[in-house]
């Protein structure tokens, strides 16, 4: 048994109650340290506990890799992967391009998918086929840019300073040479890919829950997202998503230069 949509939306609603009350308001912030400033919030750890326990309830086969509470049962055929507040530092600075995302592997292969912005109200959904939008313009399915050069294309990357030394020259080539670039949305970037307003994101350090409920939400509105080196994207890592398999297969070649 796999959970439908109305599920997914319970799982956001449930981590809407924790997450959206504390926006922009006088939160206690923690730094879970490390090279760079790692912030947690109050929010953060009370929206992945009320996923996790509606999981647990009616899906107590499945396995679970949270980012806060640790994980559980990743050997088995359906996991969850949950990023309750991707973004972290934006929702603690009051930008609305944070997001909880909410992917459900089977095998180790992403099959659906969620990201909700409380604030905005918008909300993408992969059902395992198709990507759906729903927000304050209404409910549609998903399709990505026909942009196919990085010369027309509008690039994103959530900060300049991940990279380093040749990760650094490769990712500025490709920013060099797109129309348009921009940083700091963090899963906001995706969602605006798969919605078809953007064409490419670039992005290196990321972890699976990181990337776990884009993935399909990405591929199954026609993107592609994958490694630098070509390879499949769950565990997170080097990672580009790109409109189609033309501006993916340039961008890939600049990166693997």
């Amino acid at each position: 048994m796999i959970p439908d949509r109305a599920f997914f939306d319970r799982l956001a609603d449930a981590a809407k109650a924790e997450t959206l009350p504390r926006f922009r308001s006088e939160i206690a912030v923690t730094d879970k340290g490390g090279q760079f400033y790692d912030p947690v919030t109050e929010g953060d750890q009370m929206a992945e506990a009320a996923i996790v326990a509606l999981i647990e309830e009616a899906f107590p086969d499945h396995g679970i890799l949270g980012e806060e509470h640790g994980s559980k049962g990743l050997d088995r055929e359906y996991v969850w992967v949950i990023d309750p507040i991707d973004g972290t530092r934006a929702f603690i600075s009051g930008v609305p391009v944070w997001g909880t995302l909410i992917g459900l592997y089977q095998n180790g292969r992403a099959k659906m998918g969620l990201i909700d912005q409380p604030f905005t109200g918008e909300r993408w959904f992969a059902d395992g086929e198709r990507s759906l939008y729903r927000g304050p313009g209404g409910e549609k399915t998903l399709r990505t840019s026909a942009c196919e050069t990085i010369s027309n294309a509008i690039l994103f990357t959530t900060s300049p300073h991940l990279f380093q030394d040749q990760d650094d020259r490769r990712y500025r080539e490709i920013e060099r040479k797109a129309r348009l670039f921009r940083y700091g949305c963090d899963c906001y970037a995706y969602a605006l890919l798969a919605t078809g307003q953007i064409d490419l994101v670039v992005e290196n350090s990321l972890k699976p829950y990181d990337v776990g409920g884009i993935i399909p939400v990405v591929e199954q509105a026609g993107g592609i997202m994958t490694t630098w080196d070509g390879g499949r994207p769950e565990m997170g890592g080097y990672i580009i998503a790109a409109a189609n398999k033309t501006l993916h297969a340039e961008a890939l070649e600049i990166l693997n230069s």
